[in-house]
């Protein structure tokens, strides 16, 4: 497995938007408000805080800026849609159809997916902290497994897990999100599940040949068995934790790729 090191500046780049005020479409938006059929309107920059646009058309709309934070966009039709630079922040897209919308830039951090249509959109450069149901169509492997790390980092092991969990479902060898997995698992309070995936891990980078991987999957479970046994708990739990951050460091390493727009 070709190896390559995920930067800091990528890990703790500011979280910035950068979108410029635009004047509201007045008519455009009164129309979207009043009948939710509003399909190649321009919506740039309007503001839709929670509003409740479950089942709407807004197929080919022009919704760049907008803000729609924590807005109900259920079942909506956002097939084709403009939405670079907008804020779902917290939105509801369960079921949404986002199939070819533009999605550069766009905040869709605490956003709920599950069942949504992502086919053709890319969203590489979005903002995904906290998101949950992303389907498995949006990314590969490494992307999920990239997005998992970075969730890790930020303490949401609930959702990195979700992450591992979906790289694991494209590639059931993922050797990496397996050992991911359970160090969140651990964090979690679920030491038998972190114990198992751990297994599963250096079962995997064994057969793979992956010394390294092995290595650190080897000094997880060891540091697990070390921390139940120890005779000075304060000291056991010093030991294991550097055992668990010396094996995250290389986890990133582990990485076939990742890319990361926070």
């Amino acid at each position: 497995m070709k190896q390559i090191l995920i930067t800091s500046l990528a890990i703790l780049m500011p979280f910035s938007l950068g979108v410029a005020a635009q004047a509201e479409n007045i008519e455009h938006l009164s129309q979207l408000l009043s009948t939710k059929q509003c399909q190649q309107c321009d919506l740039s920059g309007s503001g839709l805080v929670m509003a409740n646009l479950s089942g709407a058309n807004l197929s080919g709309a022009n919704l760049s800026g907008a803000n729609l934070s924590q807005a109900n966009l259920s079942g909506a039709n956002l097939s084709g849609a403009n939405l670079s630079g907008a804020s779902l922040h917290g939105a509801n897209l369960s079921g949404a159809n986002l199939n070819g919308a533009m999605l550069n830039g766009t905040d869709l951090r605490n956003t709920y997916l599950v069942n949504a249509n992502l086919t053709g959109a890319n969203i590489s450069t979005s903002y995904l902290q906290g998101a949950t149901g992303i389907p498995v169509s949006a990314g590969t492997p490494d992307t999920f497994y990239a997005w998992g790390l970075l969730e890790a980092k930020a303490g949401n092991h609930r959702v990195a897990i979700e992450h591992f969990n979906q790289a694991l479902t494209i590639n059931q060898n993922y050797a990496p999100a397996y050992l991911a997995r359970g160090i969140s698992y651990y964090r979690m309070g679920k030491e038998q599940q972190a114990e198992q995936s751990a297994q599963m891990a250096a079962l995997l980078f064994e057969e793979q040949q992956n010394a390294t991987g092995l290595e650190a999957s080897d000094n997880f479970l060891q540091g697990m068995i070390a921390m139940k046994e120890a005779l000075k708990p304060d000291e056991g739990v010093s030991q294991f934790e550097q055992v668990v951050q010396s094996v995250g460091g290389l986890l990133i390493q582990l990485a076939q790729f990742a890319f990361f727009a926070l």
